[in-house]
């Protein structure tokens, strides 16, 4: 080296230099690349995580956008039922009321009148007792009274069949009209199981 030229010596020292910026330049170089990668992937994770957090939003949107619109289509539907339900059964219990009259002009029916009087009678005991019959049951008054021994009343408003007696004395009401019983069996009438007795 002692044996270099000036001028030599200045051409390895350039060369020298040279070659070491370059090193440190491509070094600044991979590290800015890094660096950059390393922001990159970084950016990236952040914009997958806000998407899959923007899924997860519009997913749990649509799920309850779909649930309340299934829960007003239930509604709907429960309310048709209900009404059509309430169509069927007005119309079952005329049919039901059509079917007592006829049978109020059965020997069946003056067999009834007969046990619910003499009931009545035997409920009252020594206390006075008040039997009503209905007034579609006049002409049968006297028959009946001659068939039970008991003294009858024809009511002033029909009951729709059957009887009604009252022991004012004991505050006593027996209310076997027909129109009592379809009123009961027509407030505990359902379509799952007929009608219930609870």
């Amino acid at each position: 080296m002692n044996n270099l030229t000036t001028e030599e010596k200045l051409q390895h020292f350039l060369n020298a230099s040279i070659e070491d910026a370059q090193n440190r330049s491509q070094k600044m170089i991979s590290d800015y690349k890094e660096a950059l990668a390393k922001i990159a992937d970084e950016h990236k994770a952040e914009t997958l995580k806000k998407a899959e957090l923007q899924i997860k939003v519009e997913e749990d949107k649509l799920q309850r956008n779909r649930n309340k619109e299934i829960s007003k289509q239930v509604l709907h539907i429960k309310r048709k039922i209900t009404k059509k339900q309430a169509e069927l059964k007005d119309k079952l219990f005329v049919e039901v009321a059509h079917m007592l009259e006829e049978y109020m002009s059965t020997e069946d029916y003056t067999k009834l009148l007969v046990k619910e009087i003499k009931e009545a009678v035997d409920i009252a005991g020594e206390s006075d007792v008040t039997i009503y019959i209905d007034p579609a049951d006049s002409e049968s008054l006297s028959k009946l009274e001659m068939m039970t021994g008991a003294s009858l009343t024809i009511s002033e408003y029909s009951f729709m069949g059957g009887t009604r007696a009252v022991i004012r004395d004991r505050n006593i009401l027996i209310d076997n009209s027909f129109a009592k019983k379809l009123e009961e069996a027509k407030e505990n009438f359902n379509f799952n199981g007929g009608i219930s007795h609870e």
